[in-house]
């Protein structure tokens, strides 16, 4: 880890924002990951428990899937299933999947690659790693996020984003201590690829040992930073972070967090997932892979998705299976 480097040197910088003007982010929470299994039985941590789904919004879910160094014939993914409501961001640090869906679009992201699926009026998918790591094993490890569609978006076509690595957006904090890959959103004027119709910030950070990160955040988004491997800080006050850990910032314009000068042999820097949106503020009802705005929503759309009008699953793939995560 990470897939994606660079000579921080190089990289456009992102300027401190000035302490005069941007109010710093206080830390409301610190919670640890539980760990579970997903889909036919890979490991993840469950990144959002014990937070609110109104702290959230506009996310949903978090699975940090991994690391696991998988022996051979060990790798596993998911059977087909149905998503309505919201889009998936699968990115993927180290390891190979596959995806395929029942409206045309898939393919194989690896090694820094995001796949951005926006289910909107229901789709069927299946990810799995290829047969030839299947047979090999070998390192996996990535995330996968569930971002919410507003009301007026829920039944938009859906859509699928393939971001390769070198299309992240990839920037230097000021003084070259942190390396940061802008997958979607804004920092210091930096835009990444993604596109969103719910406006968010997703940011894979790496913060060498004893180097500070401060960033401008918009202050109408919420705030999450979840620590994908090392230790470290957060906010003003110094709040110790460790890896599986959710990071819940209150309101303001800057935030901050520093690795500590001393890492794990296997984990040399501190890497953190930052993440922000703007807040939807509509009701939501989430239940399995349909996230709707009321209960007789999620009755519809299981209806629909047992009579078969989430598309079709293409020729030559196994029949869908009656998956709900």
């Amino acid at each position: 880890m990470p897939a994606i480097t660079a000579d921080t040197l190089t990289l456009p910088r992102v300027p401190v924002p000035d302490p005069a003007v941007a109010a710093q982010r206080p830390v409301e929470s610190v919670t640890t990951a539980p760990t579970a299994f997903e889909g036919d039985g890979f490991p993840v941590r469950r990144a959002f428990a014990w937070v609110s789904p109104t702290t959230l919004d506009p996310f949903i879910h978090m699975d940090e899937i991994g690391a696991i160094d998988w022996g051979a014939g060990e790798p596993k993914g998911t059977p087909w299933h149905p998503h309505r409501g919201f889009e998936t961001v699968t990115y993927i640090i180290d390891g190979t999947f596959e995806h395929t869906d029942s409206h045309g679009g898939g393919g194989t992201i690896t090694d820094g690659d995001t796949q951005w699926m926006t289910a909107g009026s229901g789709i069927l998918h299946i990810e799995q790693p290829p047969e030839h790591l299947v047979v090999s094993g070998g390192l996996f490890h990535g995330a996968q996020l569930w971002v919410n569609l507003p009301r007026a978006s829920k039944f938009v076509s859906p859509r699928y984003q393939d971001i390769r690595a070198q299309q992240a957006r990839l920037l230097s904090s000021a003084d070259g201590g942190a390396l940061l890959r802008v997958i979607a959103g804004d920092i210091g004027g930096h835009t990444g690829p993604g596109m969103t119709y719910t406006p968010i910030t997703y940011v894979h950070t790496t913060v060498s040992p004893g180097a500070r990160l401060t960033l401008p955040w918009q202050p109408d988004f919420n705030c999450l930073a979840y620590v994908l491997a090392g230790n470290g800080t957060v906010g003003t006050a110094a709040q110790p972070i460790h890896q599986g850990q959710l990071v819940v910032f209150g309101a303001g314009d800057a935030v901050t967090l520093a690795a500590a000068r001393r890492q794990p042999a296997a984990e040399p820097n501190l890497e953190v997932l930052l993440l922000g949106g703007r807040p939807i503020r509509e009701p939501v009802v989430h239940v399995g892979p349909f996230v709707m705005n009321t209960l007789a929503e999620v009755h519809q759309a299981q209806e629909d998705y047992q009579a078969g009008r989430f598309g079709s699953i293409p020729a030559g793939h196994a029949p869908a299976t009656r998956h709900s995560s």
